[in-house]
């Protein structure tokens, strides 16, 4: 049964897109994951209209170690101010800021594969 990871980058929107593309260039990732776009549920006491997001819908296969890597080789390449990637799975969310091997360990730990 396919699962869904949220993907969401604080500030702009084109950050999201870049690492939404970079996904899409991966072929680890984008062989056991459909890379969508969708807007973001408003949480809770805030109004609609909240930015978008990317939804990872990922088959059995899919690691959780190929996203944190992509993440890390996508995030060496922007400039150090760029924004955080928050990924969620099934109510659990982890904040992904640097792009060393410990980021990726902590979200293998976080989401639980």
């Amino acid at each position: 049964m396919p699962q869904v990871l949220t993907l969401r980058a604080e500030g702009s929107g084109d950050e999201l897109a870049s690492f939404a593309q970079w996904l899409r260039d991966e072929p680890d990732i984008h062989r056991h994951a459909r890379i969508e776009w969708a807007a973001a549920t408003p949480a809770d006491g805030e109004m609609g209209g909240a930015l978008d997001v990317v939804k990872l819908i990922v088959e059995s296969g899919f690691q959780l170690a190929n996203l944190g890597l992509a993440y890390a080789a996508w995030r060496a390449t922007r400039p150090a101010a760029t924004p955080q990637i928050t990924v969620e799975r099934d109510g659990v969310s982890i904040t992904m800021t640097e792009h060393d091997p410990e980021a990726v360990a902590r979200l293998v730990r976080a989401l639980g594969e």
